[in-house]
């Protein structure tokens, strides 16, 4: 009877993630033309063809997940921690807060940061017009801008996972330490810390996986030299109309992604997480 309960989750899965997926393996081994047509011939060469094209925009997406993830992560954790430990009756209005931003759409707020980081923009142009600023300095295209736009959307999803690690750890433990006496910085070290780490491990994955695909950021906020692999796949989805070279990116990315989880979880020790 348990197992009925995961059902519908799972046909969920199977429907739009297992089938798409075999879909997009069978593209990626096609050859052909979107006038001619494509026609499976199992083109396994396509994924070292990919590999040897694009494998800076490969390297540079996962630099960027990987500063972003490290990123979000000082930013947030002591916002999550003010916000469990010392936020009293502000707790709804502060995680409201962090939350805000999602009633904004991703590409708008996005934009926005354009609009913000330009040249004559409200920020580069007052600092230019009081002079703390040369008149030829940017921030647009370079790489702090992608770097910034990624860490600030992608910085609720580190913060609401450890956010929720903190609040439902046990403050008694907390007492026993110090009645123990321990002070306050072996105290975090030792026993905060530690029991948060499904947070920091939750957070990093929903951080890093989508900050490494992504192509709304690298495209208002970078130039040529700051592309990412997301944007890739997309200039060869819908421009160049080339699936299977994209179906074959798209799988190089996810598979660079599952390995480094995988590295991840085992220094972690997720077995010690879930236990």
């Amino acid at each position: 009877m348990a197992y009925l309960l995961l059902l519908p989750g799972g046909i969920w899965l199977l429907l739009f993630y297992v089938v798409p997926t075999i879909s997009m393996l069978s593209v990626s081994l096609q050859e052909g033309s979107l006038e001619q047509g494509y026609r499976l011939t199992g083109n396994i060469g396509v994924y070292a063809e990919v590999l040897a094209r694009n494998d800076t925009q490969i390297i540079r997406s996962i630099l960027y997940g990987l500063i972003t993830t490290v990123a979000t992560l000082l930013i947030a954790y002591p916002l999550a921690y003010t916000i469990a430990f010392r936020g009293g009756r502000f707790k709804n209005a502060l995680l409201f807060l962090i939350i805000m931003p999602f009633f904004v759409s991703f590409i708008i707020r996005t934009i926005q940061w354009k609009f913000v980081l330009a040249d004559e923009g409200i920020v580069l142009g007052t600092l230019k017009e009081v002079g703390i600023l040369g008149q030829g300095f940017h921030v647009l295209g370079e790489n702090v801008a992608v770097l910034g736009g990624l860490i600030y959307n992608f910085l609720p999803f580190m913060a609401l996972p450890l956010y929720v690690a903190l609040e439902k750890m046990d403050k008694s433990l907390l007492d026993a330490a110090d009645d123990l006496y321990s002070n306050r910085v072996v105290a975090f070290l030792r026993v905060t810390f530690p029991l948060s780490l499904p947070g920091v491990f939750a957070g990093s994955l929903l951080t890093f996986i989508p900050a490494v695909g992504d192509f709304i950021n690298p495209e208002f906020l970078g130039s040529p030299e700051t592309t990412m692999i997301g944007q890739v796949i997309q200039l060869e989805y819908l421009q160049n109309n080339d699936y299977p070279e994209a179906a074959a990116l798209s799988f190089v990315l996810m598979a660079a992604i599952l390995m480094g989880v995988f590295v991840y979880a085992r220094l972690l020790g997720t077995e010690e997480l879930t236990g």
